[in-house]
């Protein structure tokens, strides 16, 4: 009898647990499909910087930034082809009629943004007829690229900028968004000298 009663707490006891795990796999389910349902909308007013750094690659953070700037208001906004789009990801016209370009970089922290994207996005503002140019990541810079951004007017958003825009936003203070991408560049002189 004693024995038979162990073996039923034993049976009911594996059988909770098997009905705990399967509770859990599906609670994670559904908080995945959530997960990925808004990612695949890309919708600027559901979208964190977890999100973001969740994004399989930076084709999702080119598009969910064409959404934001569409949100915001600005008009003639073009998402470059993936192939061939001369170092920028993005062209859009600001409110005061002039032509941006945006390069995307969705990195991670601990990669910082070098060099390169600051060269690409400066020589593609004049295969796009641009007057001015940003580089919008989801990490930071490296001080030879904020010093070379810096050279030539090149508008660098970094992380905090980006989550300050996505709080800005979510909070319905769209101007303060357009006014964060649409400020002046830090501008130095060329540091460069004949040794």
């Amino acid at each position: 009898m004693l024995l038979e009663q162990i073996s039923a707490y034993k049976e009911l006891g594996i059988g909770l647990i098997v009905l705990l795990l399967l509770l859990v796999l599906i609670i994670r389910g559904i908080m995945r499909g959530r997960r990925n349902r808004i990612l695949r909308e890309l919708d600027p007013r559901k979208i964190g910087i977890q999100d973001i750094d969740r994004m399989e690659d930076g084709s999702e953070f080119e598009l969910y930034l064409q959404r934001l700037l569409s949100a915001l208001g600005y008009k003639d906004i073009y998402k470059t082809t993936s192939s061939r789009d001369f170092g920028a990801d993005l062209v859009f016209t600001d409110r005061e009629g002039a032509r941006v370009v945006i390069q995307a970089k969705r990195y991670a922290v601990q990669h910082p943004v070098g060099l390169g994207a600051v060269q690409e996005i400066y020589t593609s503002m004049r295969y796009y007829a641009a007057d001015k140019s940003v580089v919008i990541t989801s990490g930071r810079y490296t001080e030879s690229c904020k010093t070379l951004a810096a050279v030539n007017g090149v508008k660098l958003l970094d992380r905090s900028d980006l989550e300050d825009m996505i709080d800005l936003f979510k909070s319905k203070r769209r101007e303060e968004v357009m006014d964060v991408i649409e400020s002046k560049a830090e501008v130095i002189a060329s540091k460069w000298s004949r040794k």
